[in-house]
């Protein structure tokens, strides 16, 4: 358990928490949320003990093993195998021993070590780091190589798994998804899911705090807010709260009628594909999100500019790679084409490395083809987006001087109001970019972005390093953009809401998806297991003749234990699905806020209240079912697979 009690907490001036009360059972997954700034990485200080409250209390379980991601990396020599095990120390310290007493001949000494490392779980902790590696991303190739030959993005990762690996029963994630792509991120996603301890995630992607979260803190004020339920049912609920605030009600109303008033001007335009439908429902969503969002401090629009060109921008049979100073060519796409039109909202999917950033670069023209042409329209704008466009700022200069640069002549006010919409309003406008956190840097860069006016929008990863409000904010700026848009991204939120259509990038080739995010998994599940299946039968294959019939009885003899196992697992995912189907229901009902003002339906609210906590009860249950079923399944099938 973890228990706050009348805490306060400062930095410098600036009070972050005040008088605070807060209670996690064991268990609990919990997204923490709030803006850039309200103290959530201050919270996981305090936590480690790397901080002291200035007031109250914090009380926590005694012997919890916390795992945590550290900032530095270091042992940049270490093979990213050896370093993710380097991890339990425990593990590590009981294999030095072993060594030590094999070394000096302590028969006795060794039995009993043995023994530790199998209680450790040891035997298989070079199979476990190794399937960590892999499902975030690295080839199995790679984990021998040391640390140092990744670049930042990819250490990240490797501090990532090495975090997982620990063990622990209060798992404290920051941001952990800010340097993975949309495959890595759906892997840590189940993940997390069966991860058994407490997890406190900060993250700002929604569509992973819905997955993950059964509970979230909200920073509000100073103070924090526990919400039972994910972060799609905190959003709800707290929407109703601000409803019931009448100061509140005329903005809320307002933003909610601007995205309705978009969403009547699409569905005109909307064709029949699945992706354009799921934006569609998604939007029509948005103007009760937008009620959640109302005292947001942004709120921006990217105008379009004001001619265009028709195609805008044409790629004919190109190749798309790169050539080293010796001149030998990497090739990532090949035969590409592709005919962008004003209007086009677009999505790009595909495996990590398959080549969507190098598609990107190659349509601004900042990456030459090495084959094919390169057409763009008279008058076509390009706005693009990247990681580096962030540290290309002039950390020397203010916001109001960088948008000053790109149009001398536009008056001070009208800089000033642009730049309000993106969070630096009055003082901050002025303020030295050196100073500024990731997140501001990534509003500047955006907002630079948007000052130009493209008719092109080309996005890579714009999410990365913005909190939830600003995260809304793009998603309506984007959904209200007349132009054309291209982006890659993890946030699924940002790109159900943005775009109409989907490319897959994948095998060295560009082409349509026809589908929506959910196929896209399917897709993705489907190609993994096609992998694993071809490495199996390699594998098969190189093993002696008699090796092979052993290894079939066996794979027999396994898959008869399997079979009661599958049974029980489907049992409790059919008795799950109509639990959920019950739980909807009453949450439905839940979600009319007369039901809570309204004193003649005060025993209805009761009794609502007393189904869905009988209702969660029994899926608690029955989620520990199909969990225990699920884990001795998936290791008799990984012992299926080494045999």
């Amino acid at each position: 358990m973890i228990a706050l009690r009348q805490l306060s907490l400062q930095r410098g001036t600036q009070t972050l928490i005040e008088g605070a009360e807060l209670t996690l059972h064991g268990g609990h997954k919990a997204g923490i949320v709030g803006p850039n700034g309200a103290g959530k990485s201050s919270l996981f200080k305090l936590l480690l003990g790397e901080l002291a409250p200035d007031k109250g209390q914090v009380e926590m379980s005694g012997g919890q093993r916390i795992a945590h991601m550290d900032q530095e990396i270091a042992a940049l020599d270490r093979a990213i195998v050896d370093y993710v095990l380097d991890g339990d120390r425990e593990l590590r310290a009981t294999e030095a021993a072993l060594a030590a007493a094999q070394a000096s001949g302590q028969a006795h000494r060794e039995a009993e070590l043995h023994g530790k490392i199998e209680a450790l779980d040891g035997y298989s902790a070079p199979a476990r780091a190794a399937q960590l590696l892999v499902g975030l991303g690295f080839a199995q190739a790679d984990l021998t190589r040391p640390l140092a030959d990744f670049s930042g993005g990819w250490r990240m990762r490797v501090n990532l798994a090495r975090t997982l690996f620990m063990p622990s029963d209060l798992l404290l994630l920051d941001e952990p998804t800010n340097h993975l792509d949309l495959d890595a991120l759906l892997w840590l996603e189940q993940w997390l899911t069966r991860y058994p301890g407490t997890l406190l995630l900060i993250s700002h992607d929604r569509d992973f705090l819905d997955a993950v979260c059964d509970h979230i803190v909200h920073f509000d004020r100073g103070s924090l807010v526990l919400y039972r339920g994910n972060y799609s049912t905190f959003e709800r609920t707290r929407a109703e709260k601000l409803a019931l605030q009448q100061a509140e009600a005329a903005k809320q109303q307002a933003r909610k009628a601007e995205i309705e008033r978009f969403v009547a001007r699409f569905r005109a335009q909307a064709t029949k594909a699945r992706q354009a439908q799921s934006r569609l429902k998604m939007l029509e969503r948005m103007g009760d999100i937008a009620v959640a969002h109302a005292d947001s401090p942004f709120h921006f629009t990217i105008p379009a500019a004001d001619k265009s060109s028709h195609p805008l921008l044409v790629l004919d049979e190109a190749r798309l790679g790169y050539r080293d100073a010796a001149g030998h060519e990497t090739v990532q796409l090949d035969d590409v084409k592709v005919t962008l039109l004003p209007g086009s909202r677009i999505g790009l999917l595909g495996p990590n490395g398959a080549g969507k950033s190098t598609l990107i670069k190659s349509l601004t023209g900042e990456l030459p083809l090495l084959a094919g042409k390169r057409v763009p329209g008279e008058h076509l704008a390009i706005g693009y987006f990247a990681q580096h466009q962030i540290e290309g700022l002039d950390l020397a200069a203010s916001p109001f001087m960088h948008v000053q640069r790109l149009s001398p002549t536009a008056s001070d006010q009208e800089i000033r109001n642009f730049l309000g919409g993106f969070g630096f309003k009055g003082d901050d406008a002025f303020e030295v970019a050196d100073s500024f956190s990731g997140g501001e840097k990534a509003r500047l860069a955006l907002a630079l972005v948007a000052w130009q006016k493209p008719n092109l929008l080309l996005l890579d990863e714009p999410t990365n390093h913005l909190d939830l409000e600003m995260r809304e904010a793009l998603t309506e700026a984007l959904a209200s953009f007349e132009g054309t848009v291209i982006i890659v991204s993890h946030d699924r939120h940002l790109l159900r809401a943005s775009v109409d259509e989907f490319w897959r990038v994948a095998d060295h080739r560009v082409e349509p998806f026809d589908g929506d995010l959910e196929d896209y998994r399917a897709w993705l599940k489907a190609r993994l297991e096609g992998e694993r299946r071809e490495a199996r039968v390699d594998k098969a294959e190189e093993a002696p003749r008699e090796d092979r019939k052993a290894a079939r009885r066996a794979a027999a003899e396994l898959r008869e234990k399997l079979r009661p196992l599958k049974k029980q697992r489907d049992r409790a995912e059919q008795a799950m699905d109509k639990i959920q189907t019950q739980l909807a229901a009453v949450e439905e009902t839940l979600g009319d806020a007369e039901l809570y003002t309204d004193p003649a339906r005060k025993a209805e609210l009761t009794a609502a209240l007393a189904r869905q906590g009988e209702l969660k009860s029994q899926l608690d249950d029955l989620e520990a079912d199909w969990l225990a079923a699920e884990e001795a399944l998936e290791a008799m099938e990984a012992e299926l697979s080494e045999g």
